[in-house]
């Protein structure tokens, strides 16, 4: 198109253009191992859809109010319609868009997957450029932003195909499928196609036949505890994340770290770091073998803080370690390798034990320990802990950068990836690019007896 192209990464963003009423988003791919099936989840705050209306895929076109529309192009690539205002005037907080393939193989099969948007003169892209062992796939958010929308690239898989992939965003989900599935005799086209997600009996033959008789109401959820506390809120997004990875029966000695550099003195004021701190116990709370989060800061030291459980998440950063000081604290630059050695220490000789430590390391950068970290690095693959770096700002990373390309580790036991604002990234995205590497380390750490639990 003629117009202004922006490219984006995963985990980032880009308003549309904002004077426009209406965009055409598109997922497409060149090769694939078999058809897809895209989909588009309408969900509210809570990440989940009002209800199974607002699922749209081929045999179910538009949502109640057309506020979005699916117009399928061929058997790898299809549109989604959007009228902006119809969707900002809604109580949709955010569009998902996903592919699942409809046959064998995996994403890491196919090539040249991405999803476009194009609203007025300016397309936002997002090319998938890393390989996905999953069956589904999640390629981006359209979400509210002021009086406008942005879209987020995410690329994230699901394993076990569309079923799951429903299930996580909230789509009634019925048992009678499988049989439909398997080529049940009288089974039309339309039930066939919901029983690939394992929808409720009648839920595809309400879309494709205007009067076929309607489903009985699915049974009320159980009610939420009472009062949930933030923590609580949090948790349900985690579980979702764990779910997704086949890791939600797994348990870890959870840990955090955060920068204390003079650099980050405004995202201690700001209240960035706690909130942060935070979305990391829920992780503790939802997979920790005692629901404990570990907890250490560092600068120019490093000092480790008293475990904290999830009733006590309120102004545990300003209570515990405010900000960064020169003098009084921990100093202002930057020393991860003194932080790291401490974590080792404390998991490999005062406290060893089977299950594996999942430490979130967080940075806004000015890393040039190089050689120091490597070799941390190096020597820790041997033990049973993996290293989660996540970068806060746009900043020079070293050697995190090139995790990747760490030679002499027995086993890939670190992944990095940077927000530019942690606080726009949605506590669904976060989760499940905190839980990109680890499910794979875990599998190769126990296949080489690092991981005995």
């Amino acid at each position: 198109m003629d117009g202004t192209v922006v490219n984006l990464t995963s985990g980032s963003n880009a308003k549309l253009d904002e004077a426009s009423t209406n965009t055409r988003i598109k997922i497409s791919c060149n090769i694939s191992p078999a058809e897809l099936d895209l989909s588009c989840f309408m969900v509210g705050a809570d990440g989940r859809v009002p209800a199974d209306d607002y699922f749209i895929f081929y045999n179910q076109p538009a949502d109640p109010k057309r506020a979005v529309r699916f117009e399928p192009i061929d058997k790898y690539s299809g549109e989604f319609v959007i009228d902006l205002q119809a969707l900002q005037s809604s109580g949709i907080e955010k569009c998902v868009f996903a592919a699942t393939l409809d046959g064998p193989g995996t994403f890491a099969d196919v090539r040249s997957c991405k999803i476009s948007a194009a609203a007025g003169n300016t397309e936002l892209v997002y090319t998938i450029t890393e390989s996905n062992a999953e069956t589904s796939l999640v390629l981006a958010e359209l979400y509210r932003y002021g009086q406008g929308f942005k879209l987020r690239a995410v690329g994230r898989g699901f394993h076990g195909g569309l079923k799951p992939l429903a299930e996580a965003h909230g789509v009634e989900v019925g048992d009678a499928a499988e049989a439909a599935c398997a080529g049940t005799p009288g089974t039309s086209a339309a039930g066939s196609a919901a029983a690939k997600a394992g929808l409720a009996p009648g839920f595809a033959e309400a879309a494709a036949d205007p009067v076929a008789v309607p489903p009985a109401p699915p049974s009320q959820p159980t009610p939420p505890a009472l009062n949930p506390t933030p923590i609580d809120l949090l948790k349900q997004k985690v579980n979702i994340s764990l779910r997704k990875k086949n890791i939600d029966r797994e348990k870890a000695r959870v840990a955090v770290v955060f920068d204390a550099s003079g650099s980050m003195t405004a995202l201690y004021q700001k209240g960035v770091v706690q909130r942060a701190f935070e979305r990391i116990l829920a992780v503790a709370a939802s997979m920790d073998d005692d629901c404990m989060l570990d907890v250490w800061f560092f600068a120019t030291k490093s000092k480790r803080m008293p475990s904290v459980g999830e009733t006590g998440y309120a102004n545990y950063v300003k209570r515990t370690y405010p900000g960064p000081r020169m003098f009084g604290g921990l100093g202002v630059g930057n020393n991860e390798p003194v932080v790291m050695a401490d974590i080792i220490k404390k998991y490999t000789k005062e406290a060893p034990g089977g299950l594996p430590a999942y430490i979130v390391f967080f940075s806004d950068g000015g890393i040039y320990e190089t050689s120091k970290i490597s070799k941390l690095l190096i020597d820790s693959s041997r033990h049973n802990i993996f290293w989660q770096f996540v970068g806060l700002g746009n900043a020079d990373y070293g050697v995190l950068r090139e995790l990747d390309d760490l030679r002499g580790r027995y086993v890939d036991n670190a992944d990095f990836f940077a927000l530019d604002d942690p606080d726009e990234v949605s506590d669904e995205d976060l989760y499940d690019r905190l839980f990109n590497e680890f499910p794979k380390w875990l599998h190769e750490a126990r296949e080489k007896g690092i991981v005995r639990s």
